[in-house]
């Protein structure tokens, strides 16, 4: 259900002028529509006559700390490295809730999207080592195999009510199940020699993040610097550093402390006491009972929310608005001007056919196998708007441009090709998607 507002107060000028700001950056569709101007300026910028300034600018080197506690790196590691740990922070936190109360709770709702997901991953990794065996570029197999939700989600939202709601869950639910196999790719394939003090010191940070959940700590502190430990560990262990966002993020507790009815009970109570203290010329102020009143009022709104629902809705708009853009602008900057090498030819090719074929391919017959078995459709969904679906989970954006950097961080040129094809290939699907979609049957009205 969407937050709504119910605050009737008086509206400050400055609100009123920011009104239509605030209505921005409220819309499904903001964060697709910050990637894609991010993603242009970096190729503006890398293919204009600044060009040198944009490859100058991601390979400064940064230091955080001193003496031997210094860690120094260039500002697109602190970008691939620091800010997306954050990014798959909250994408654990999707995933947690998902899996605890959302469409993969239940074997039967799990089942038609996991198996989807599986074989929208499959494919395109498939059709990838297919074209790349042999070839100095064959690592780069993962590329292909994930979905850019904000992307996706973004399209959708502006089809408006032409999609049905189920095809939204479906997608929602894929591209999780995605996300989850592109960290175990991560952390399985993409890393370097493995240090084992440093995981087992990884390994006594997480344990002890779980036993503050099992022991009720709910302060975000803790878990930050649990959290930021963890990360540090992680990070020297020679596991991809992001996997530690995830595993952090399962640790974050999902409990209330008030149950809905106790929380009525008080809450009533409070704003009975709020009413009686308000007298005529009181403010909030000068009573301290109103005062009281609201900081009680605080209190046992926090009890009764979860922190796995309180830091996903406060980080969610920072990893929209800051975090993806920003890795956008840093890693879409491809020079085109002298076109793709011919030794990463394979690897665009490969990468452009599962992610414009491999994706839809995979997807729908994977579908169709569930639901040759089942009770068929969904009621109002017919096969085009799973092909539909299925072509914009072939927007593989952020996450194929992330694991084209580990898989071919030290290939200038094969990295090249691989974005470059990442860019083109995920416009692609994004507009066939949007046609199918949009040319698709609209879902018949509810019935009153």
């Amino acid at each position: 259900m969407p937050i709504r507002d119910y605050i009737t107060c008086g509206v400050e000028p400055i609100e009123q002028v920011l009104m239509p700001f605030h209505e921005f950056f409220r819309s499904k569709s903001t964060g697709g529509v910050l990637l894609i101007a991010s993603a242009l300026v970096a190729l503006v910028w890398a293919n204009s006559p600044w060009a040198a300034s944009y490859d100058g600018l991601w390979r400064t080197e940064f230091t955080v700390g001193f003496g031997a506690a210094a860690l120094s790196k260039p500002v697109i590691l602190w970008v691939n490295d620091g800010l997306m740990a954050l990014f798959f922070f909250v994408v654990g936190l999707e995933i947690k809730r998902e899996f605890l109360v959302g469409e993969l709770s239940s074997r039967s709702q799990a089942v038609l999207p996991i198996a989807a997901a599986v074989g929208g991953m499959v494919v395109p990794a498939t059709l990838y080592a297919l074209v790349n065996h042999g070839a100095p570029s064959a690592p780069g197999w993962g590329i292909p195999m994930a979905t850019d939700i904000a992307f996706a989600l973004g399209i959708l939202a502006l089809l408006g009510d032409r999609v049905p709601y189920q095809i939204k869950i479906f997608l929602t639910a894929v591209a999780i199940v995605d996300d989850i196999g592109s960290i175990l790719v991560i952390a399985l394939f993409y890393t370097a020699d493995i240090s084992l003090t440093m995981l087992g010191l990884g390994a006594a940070c997480l344990a002890l993040a779980f036993g503050a959940n099992r022991l009720g700590v709910r302060t975000p502190v803790f878990y930050a610097l649990a959290g930021c430990l963890l990360w540090f560990f992680v990070l020297k262990s020679g596991v991809h550093s992001t996997v530690a966002g995830v595993l952090m993020a399962l640790t974050i507790p999902a409990r209330s402390r008030c149950d809905a009815e106790a929380f009525s009970s008080n809450a009533d109570r409070l704003l009975a006491d709020y009413r009686k203290a308000a007298g005529p010329g009181q403010t909030v102020l000068t009573n301290r009972d109103m005062h009281s009143a609201l900081l009680s009022m605080q209190r046992i709104v926090t009890r009764a929310e979860t922190p796995l629902q309180r830091l996903e809705h406060a980080l969610h708009p920072l990893v929209d608005y800051v975090i993806m853009p920003v890795f956008a602008l840093a890693n879409a900057g491809v020079a085109l001007s002298g076109g793709i090498a011919a030794e990463a030819v394979p690897a665009a090719l490969g990468t452009a056919l599962g992610l414009v074929l491999g994706k839809p391919v995979g997807i729908v017959l994977m579908v169709l196998l569930i639901v040759r078995f089942s009770e068929g459709y969904p009621r109002g969904v017919t096969l085009r708007h799973f092909i539909g679906a299925g072509m914009l989970g072939g927007i593989g954006f952020t996450m194929s441009l992330f694991i084209g950097a580990l898989a071919f961080g030290n290939e200038p040129a094969l990295l090249a090709g691989a974005k470059t094809a990442v860019l083109g290939a995920s416009l692609l699907a994004g507009a066939g998607g949007y046609l199918v979609l949009r040319t698709a049957p609209r879902p018949e009205p509810p019935k009153a």
